[in-house]
């Protein structure tokens, strides 16, 4: 028996511990409250814990399944338009056997859910806390069990006049088609089928050795049909990864005077004419990068001035944050004289 002395002790260590919890984070939201929890806490495993008491119709779950499901996934669960389909595929062997044969034929068209699920608990959850689309944990318990009930009749697994609920759902569980067809007959996580050693196929080290180069993507557009809509590199979005080719006709090479009179300009002059100080600096983060950080990432690239050129005339966004710097319209011997100053170090 505890004394008064000693459950006062605890009492007091108890308050201590929730006012350290309250305290990690001061002034920052609040702890959930049991119901919150259970709200959320809705999860249904396989060995059905978790699984609330209810109970539904294959007949209760047509109604549910005509009125919220049908015009995604088919009157009869076969519709492949919106999403793939529910059922199809399985046949009363499957039932038997618990193994789905068309998994094994290749010449098969499509691969349905109940072809695939292997856990009733995994149709049951799903089912509650994702469906319908436009309204997810709006069904009651008794519709989720109706609808998992409608779907199994359309696949041949429960008759018309079955009617599920918790007290039934491990006998269900015991006709699902593919219900033999999981495994853990791999090395993907240890598991009892491989006695001591038990160790995974990957192990977790990292290789950096013998790395396929960077690719080069090129169009196959013929030369003189490449710009046949106009320069793709200037069609694309503002924002996102995809990027266009340059499908403009290549520029003419500058003459040995332009060249010439490009390198004799200081690079400032160089960068104030072409507009390329409006977005970066040499020394700090503009808009974009400083173009001291880009020689940092860039400038020890074999082909530095190439790349260079060619991420200045294409522009892009993504690898510098999800400001996009667009195409720039650039005479080719000012673009030569400023990548071969970022090339040698960006020097003032």
């Amino acid at each position: 028996m505890f004394s008064s002395r000693s459950l006062l002790a605890l009492l007091l260590a108890a308050a201590c511990v929730g006012a350290l919890a309250q305290e990690r984070y001061p002034g920052i939201g609040r702890s959930a409250t049991p119901k919150e929890v259970t709200a959320w806490d809705i999860d249904v495993r396989p060995d059905f814990k978790g699984l609330p008491p209810g109970r539904g119709t294959v007949a209760q779950g047509q109604k549910v399944w005509e009125a919220q499901c049908a015009g995604c996934h088919g009157v009869f669960g076969e519709s492949n338009e919106v999403f793939s389909p529910i059922v199809g595929g399985t046949t009363k062997d499957d039932v038997k056997t618990g193994r789905v044969a068309n998994l094994r034929d290749p010449a098969y068209p499509q691969r349905t859910t109940l072809m695939k699920v292997s856990q009733l608990s995994t149709l049951w959850d799903y089912i509650r806390r994702a469906m319908p689309w436009t309204a997810p944990k709006s069904l009651t318990v008794d519709e989720v069990y109706a609808v998992t009930a409608y779907i199994l009749h359309l696949g041949e697994v429960l008759p018309a006049d079955f009617e599920l609920s918790i007290a039934n759902m491990r006998e269900v569980q015991a006709l699902l088609p593919n219900r033999n067809g999981q495994t853990v007959a791999h090395a993907k996580w240890p598991g009892p089928e491989f006695g001591a050693n038990r160790r995974p196929d990957v192990q977790g080290s990292a290789c950096m050795r013998d790395c396929a180069p960077e690719p080069k993507i090129a169009s196959l557009i013929p030369d003189h049909a490449r710009n046949a809509h106009g320069n793709l590199a200037t069609q694309q979005r503002g924002v996102g990864p995809q990027r266009g080719a340059v499908t403009e006709p290549k520029a003419a090479a500058p003459s040995a005077q332009a060249l010439a009179a490009a390198a004799a300009t200081p690079v400032r002059d160089l960068l104030q004419k072409n507009v390329c100080l409006a977005c970066h600096q040499v020394e700090t983060k503009a808009v974009g990068p400083s173009f001291r950080e880009v020689v940092a990432r860039h400038g020890a690239r074999a082909d530095a001035k190439d790349y260079l050129a060619a991420r200045i005339r294409q522009g892009g966004v993504g690898d510098w944050g999800t400001i996009p710097m667009p195409p720039q319209s650039i005479a080719e011997a000012d673009l030569q004289a400023i990548v071969a100053w970022l090339a040698a170090g960006a020097k003032p």
